[in-house]
């Protein structure tokens, strides 16, 4: 007849802490895949097109968002839409200009996310050129663009307030309501994380809520479009372009070390941004 075998009391107590750390181990694993679903904080998002830091990033929206109301637009190919049309997916707005640096510098990543994400986010491009409308057409079919372009009017400002440079893009939520204001070039992670947190998809992002911040500064290579002080309203369609490229080109002589448009934003107490400024216009009415 065989021999029983043992196992001592201690073994015992060593298999048993073994089997209680496992199931431990197993049951942590599991957690950590369930919250891996839509909308989960801190989740790494492998899907993303555009990388995000190793630690994640931090994101900010407004504690009171404001709704748009409603509005209808027409596109550039003659299609009718209305801001009521955009309920249930995250809206990107976005003031943009054909002569615009940065703007054309942050058309392709638009481009991206707008065939990324077809189902969740769409991308409205507002013109502000001046003149005919058959300029801007044949710049978005030069640069590919593949969401819907309206030309810039005084009812969609009163919606969109605060336009002053280019570009800028509002965030606006599945309700309608605008989250966030972007002025200047930002990151397409920014846009891109932003869109999959409101979507309630995979973010790898930390939320905060902030208070809105009117302060008025150029930054991120922002293009100015008004500028304190100065009227280019007598200016043609033309003759104002080449002065808001000018003026976003030539540096102040104060010191600053910035731009003309960003001395006269950023620091109204110059005075030296204003009459440079007014030169620029001059010569540009003169021909020069």
């Amino acid at each position: 007849m065989p021999k029983r075998s043992f196992v001592p009391n201690d073994q015992l107590r060593i298999l048993s802490l073994l089997a209680v750390a496992l199931v431990t181990l197993l049951l942590a694993v599991a957690c950590s895949q369930a919250t891996d679903e839509p909308g989960a904080a801190g989740v790494a998002a492998p899907d993303s097109i555009f990388p995000v830091p190793e630690g994640g990033m931090t994101l900010q929206f407004v504690r009171d968002p404001v709704p748009v109301a409603e509005l209808q637009m027409v596109d550039l190919d003659g299609r009718v839409m209305s801001t009521r049309d955009w309920q249930g997916k995250v809206t990107l707005v976005n003031f943009w200009a054909t002569w615009c640096g940065p703007c054309r510098e942050e058309i392709p990543f638009l481009v991206q996310l707008a065939e990324r994400y077809p189902d969740h986010l769409q991308i409205i491009g507002v013109s502000e050129d001046e003149g005919a409308p058959d300029k801007v057409h044949d710049f978005a079919r030069q640069y590919g663009i593949n969401y819907p372009i309206v030309m810039s009017t005084t009812e969609i400002k009163r919606q969109f307030p605060g336009v002053f440079a280019l570009p800028t893009t509002f965030v606006l939520d599945p309700d309608g309501k605008i989250v966030q204001t972007h002025v200047g070039l930002v990151s397409p992670a920014v846009f891109e994380q932003e869109a999959r947190h409101l979507m309630s998809l995979p973010a790898n992002v930390t939320v905060e809520t902030v208070e809105e911040n009117a302060q008025i500064r150029l930054a991120n290579a922002a293009q100015a479009t008004e500028i304190p002080g100065l009227d280019l309203s007598m200016l043609s369609a033309d003759q104002k372009e080449l002065a808001l490229q000018r003026l976003n080109a030539d540096s102040c002589t104060c010191g600053c070390q910035l731009t003309l448009a960003q001395c006269r934003i950023n620091d109204g107490a110059c005075d030296l941004s204003l009459p440079l400024a007014q030169k620029v216009v001059e010569e540009i009415v003169a021909g020069n």
